[in-house]
């Protein structure tokens, strides 16, 4: 089973790309972020016409986000716990069987978190807070799971070209670093990193100066794998190739083999 994330960056925008995508590589499923549309104007009838079952869990004009599975997804659960005020689009769960295996799959996009001043950062603490609650109750559940999706989070010093640049962004302050870590504490993999421990393995590029001429990227764009996950996954890698498209998304897609055996 393979999965991919992708923050797609508005899906008409990217309509003609993210088809080609699907066509050339063919995912048991593929996770969205930054959709930037309701459902209700969600394009569903093209990505059906491939072969997929459309999830989504959109808002007008910015955030949202979708699955696109080949199976029917179970158990749906639309938004993130722990926050009944909060109206923006950024959770979406769902289990997908293959045969007599099924995988829990999450699609989310953090927030942003800029500027630090303001309430934006203080807003992306509290969710990543209660990602982490919800992400225990996750783990003992004890099924295959990946949370998958754009974190907004700079891991590490080797996930940016250059660190220094970020040093006053949300991305990369020490409190949203801790919050990724704690995940990781806990018990989930960052499998990116798993598979390539000492290469750097961006997943973003601004579309300003330059930035993917110069190799200028980031590593924000995560999988973060259960145990159970762990066990079954069998490699993984970054679709760098779609940066360079015609009106491409300014991230590109990343993605988990699993094979149940």
């Amino acid at each position: 089973m393979k999965i991919v994330t992708w923050n797609i960056n508005g899906i008409k925008a990217r309509l003609s790309g993210l088809s080609t995508y699907l066509k050339e590589t063919s995912p048991d499923a593929i996770c969205l972020q930054e959709i930037k549309s309701i459902d209700e104007g969600f394009p569903r009838e093209v990505f059906e016409d491939l072969g997929y079952t459309v999830t989504t869990h959109g808002q007008k004009g910015f955030n949202g986000v979708a699955i696109l599975s080949k199976t029917q997804p179970e158990d749906i659960q639309v938004g993130l716990p722990g926050d009944d005020d909060d109206v923006q689009a950024r959770y979406l769960e769902a289990t997908l069987v293959d045969g007599s295996n099924a995988v829990r799959l999450a699609s989310l996009y953090l927030p942003n978190g800029n500027p630090i001043d303001t309430e934006k950062f203080p807003y992306k603490l509290g969710w990543m807070a209660r990602l982490n609650a919800h992400a225990r109750t996750l783990l003992n559940g004890e099924m295959p799971t990946i949370l998958a999706g754009d974190y907004n989070v700079i891991p590490q010093l080797l996930d940016a070209k250059r660190p220094k640049a970020w040093t006053n962004d949300a991305l990369f302050q020490p409190e949203s670093r801790s919050a990724f870590r704690k995940l990781t504490n806990e018990g989930w993999t960052d499998y990116v990193r798993t598979c390539q421990p000492d290469t750097p393995e961006y997943t973003f590029w601004d579309y300003q100066a330059g930035a993917w001429q110069k190799d200028n990227g980031i590593r924000i764009d995560h999988l973060l794998l259960s145990p159970q996950a762990v066990d079954v996954a069998q490699g993984c890698s970054v679709d760098r190739f779609t940066r360079s498209w015609e009106k491409p998304s300014d991230h590109v897609p990343v993605w988990v083999e699993l094979n149940f055996g």
